[in-house]
């Protein structure tokens, strides 16, 4: 089995700490390893970092090889635009097969909470076990814990017959974000989990179900297939990324496939979406409050707030709800809930070209 991390995407709700050349996956926004660090490490005891892949931007291409010295530099693949999951995924399967035709993909995002990391091992053990047939995708659901509308969901069905070591189900139908209504309908049946974005399968097997439900982007990856190893190659996969549409895997291949299984677990999964998700996760104190650095904040009558400072006393009096970002050229204030109209100050500043805080 081989590891392939999925480290795309601008993380503009996580301004101003989260910029072009840092997004959120390159940050230590729970702790001391950044997100992507603590993905890879999650791993390497079942997968050595030779068998592991990042997909990521030219922008951050540097910075990533700098925090993950254990990775070779050849398996750092640069995409030229992002064009969302499914290029990413097929570029992969295409850098795989030339290494190992029977290679397993076990696909990661980058910039994921996870707390149990021995039973995702386990489970992508399991799904490496169900997908060697090379007819099977598998992916993992999270038992709901409420009705979320920020995440798709994946509706299990009856169990699999399998090998791994672990209950294996079909997916009857795979569901996106739904809205408050359907979320709370969804958890009723108790027969829907939690998209969780981790895929297991072979590169060939996911290439073939591209060729079907993808022609027009299995064709421009064939384009770059038959480039690879040849001077050509950087400017073919330009060439190609420029003209191929965004769409994501979930979308463009796993709600028509009939090969879909599930393997559900409880991991203490996040897609730590949002700074009200760190305020969800992190530590607090008896009011409520969670700070970067707690021996720095003093609250008197404060409540329920989040403190990203870090160098300096922070005092809250009388204020609850806030999220307080602040870097060395920005501060941000926002109350607590709306942390997703973040990307509409990303958006103001592009207007206005105001490129150094983007």
């Amino acid at each position: 089995m081989y590891g392939v991390i999925m480290a795309g995407g601008r993380g503009v709700r996580f301004w101003p700490m989260s910029r072009g050349k840092r997004p959120k996956h390159l940050l230590d926004i729970l702790g001391a390893k950044t997100l992507i660090q603590e993905t890879v490490h999650r791993i390497l005891p079942i997968i050595p970092p030779e068998r592991i892949l990042i997909v990521t931007a030219a922008a951050h291409a540097e910075e990533l090889m700098r925090q993950l010295p254990e990775i070779p530099p050849a398996n750092v693949l640069v995409e030229p635009v992002g064009r969302n999951t499914a290029p990413c995924i097929g570029l992969a399967a295409l850098a795989l097969m030339k290494k190992d035709p029977d290679a397993v993909m076990a696909l990661l995002p980058a910039d994921h909470r996870i707390d149990h990391d021995d039973l995702l091992r386990r489970m992508l053990s399991a799904a490496e076990a169900v997908a060697a047939d090379g007819s099977t995708l598998v992916t993992i659901g999270i038992p709901p814990t409420f009705p979320s509308t920020g995440y798709g969901y994946l509706e299990q069905g009856d169990p699999k017959t399998s090998p791994a070591a672990m209950a294996v189900y079909h997916v009857r139908s795979i569901r996106e974000k739904p809205d408050y209504e359907q979320a709370r309908a969804f958890l009723s049946t108790g027969r829907f989990l939690w998209n969780s974005g981790m895929f297991i399968w072979k590169a060939s097997t996911i290439l073939a179900a591209m060729a079907r439900w993808l022609p027009d982007i299995h064709g421009g990856l064939m384009d770059i297939d038959r480039a690879m190893g040849t001077p050509e190659a950087t400017g073919v996969t330009e060439r190609v990324y420029r003209g191929m549409r965004a769409i994501s895997i979930d979308y463009g291949v796993m709600e028509k496939a009939e090969n879909v299984v599930v393997i559900p677990g409880d991991l203490g999964w996040s897609d730590v979406g949002s700074w009200d998700t760190i305020w969800e996760l992190a530590s607090k104190d008896g009011q409520g409050n969670a700070a970067r650095d707690p021996e720095w904040l003093v609250a008197v009558d404060a409540q329920d707030n989040l403190l990203q400072v870090q160098g300096k006393l922070v005092a809250l009096v009388g204020v609850r709800d806030l999220l307080v970002v602040e870097t060395e050229d920005a501060l941000l204030i926002c109350r607590r809930g709306i942390s997703q109209d973040i990307r509409k100050i990303v958006d103001i500043l592009e207007h206005k070209k105001m490129n150094g805080y983007l």
